[in-house]
């Protein structure tokens, strides 16, 4: 059964956003935008439509978690009786046409048995991929235009349309994972180093969240609520999404389920009034050059959403084999809203 919402935890690029159960599974993810479809579509169904769990095999493992400090990296603590270890999740915010999903997990204590499983499933689970294992140790998952490439020191096999494996992690040691967005008709990019793409990530989040004024004992609080701001925007384009996810319902097994991964001038305006509050107006002139390009020419064809790059058209369409979260149907991609506003 799926987690509940508050077992998520959010991590990003400033292009799209996965999240992150306390369980270590990764159950939503669309690369490359944020209302691209999506590869890991568990969240919305089970886990035959995508997710990449990375966990100890001791199903008792204890569990907490927190952000490292002034970043969207996220890092999960499993306690076993045998030992501790650490699962450090991040999307580097590196300027180049791969994006990276990297997984590290860090022995903290004695000696912890680890089960990583890669679920893929493009178009919002319902694509199962092509897999092959590449001479260089890189497992590859295309369909259509998507590819994945997964890299990591830990031998990897297929098994029932999974790619799975097992290892273990002391103290002390690092186990790396990488996986890689491109388009299939491009060439497999070399991995990132992971050491080094957390460096760059860790500096590149905080040389950001620093300039976050001190406003007493509220300080930490509002500087988290800032990134979470920061991470739900579009960088390339200055958009701001409403949400990362959609079809999440209003109320518990409701039908109120929309695709809120768009730009609505309204929301975006209360996200950029605390952001400039605070201090940050670059965001607000990315923003404000966003909406003169998506708004052009004729001031009485203004909408009150757009796409992240500025697209008019949102067509809503139904998922029919997504069951749903926890049930809540049905799933839905693209907002009528876009044309209608009585779909609000």
């Amino acid at each position: 059964m799926t987690l509940r919402i508050e077992d998520y935890a959010l991590i990003g690029d400033c292009k799209t956003a996965a999240l992150v159960g306390k369980d270590g599974s990764i159950d939503w993810l669309c690369w490359p935008r944020f209302d691209s479809a999506a590869c890991f579509a568990a969240l919305l169904g089970g886990p035959e439509h995508g997710r990449w769990v990375i966990a100890p095999r001791d199903p008792k493992a204890r569990v907490s978690r927190r952000y490292s400090r002034g970043t969207l990296i996220l890092e999960t603590t499993f306690e076993t009786p045998e030992g501790a270890a650490a699962v450090v999740d991040f999307m580097p915010r590196d300027n180049t046409d791969a994006a990276s999903l990297v997984r590290i997990v860090r022995g903290l204590r004695g000696c912890v048995e680890f089960a990583t499983e890669l679920v893929v499933r493009f178009d919002y689970g319902q694509s199962v991929p092509w897999v092959s294992s590449l001479d260089d140790g890189i497992i590859e998952s295309i369909a259509g235009p998507d590819r994945l490439s997964l890299w990591s020191p830990v031998e990897v096999r297929g098994a029932d349309l999974k790619s799975v494996g097992n290892f273990s992690v002391g103290q002390g040691q690092s186990v790396p994972f990488v996986l890689t967005h491109t388009p299939s008709n491009m060439f497999v990019p070399t991995p990132a180093n992971a050491e080094a793409a957390l460096r760059r990530t860790k500096v590149s989040w905080r040389s950001w969240s620093d300039h976050c004024p001190t406003v007493g004992r509220w300080t930490e609080p509002v500087k988290r609520s800032l990134l979470t701001l920061k991470g739900l925007t579009y960088e390339p384009t200055g958009g701001i999404v409403a949400a990362a996810t959609t079809s999440l319902p209003e109320r518990e097994a409701g039908t109120r389920n929309w695709d809120y991964r768009f730009c609505w001038l309204r929301d975006a305006t209360f996200t950029l009034l605390a952001l400039m509050n605070l201090g940050y107006y670059a965001e607000a002139k990315a923003w404000r050059d966003w909406l003169l390009r998506a708004v052009a020419g004729m001031p009485n064809q203004v909408q009150i959403m757009y796409g992240v790059g500025g697209e008019r058209r949102l067509p809503e369409v139904q998922l029919p084999w997504l069951p749903g979260y926890q049930g809540a149907k049905p799933v839905r991609i693209g907002n009528s809203a876009a044309t209608n506003c009585s779909s609000m």
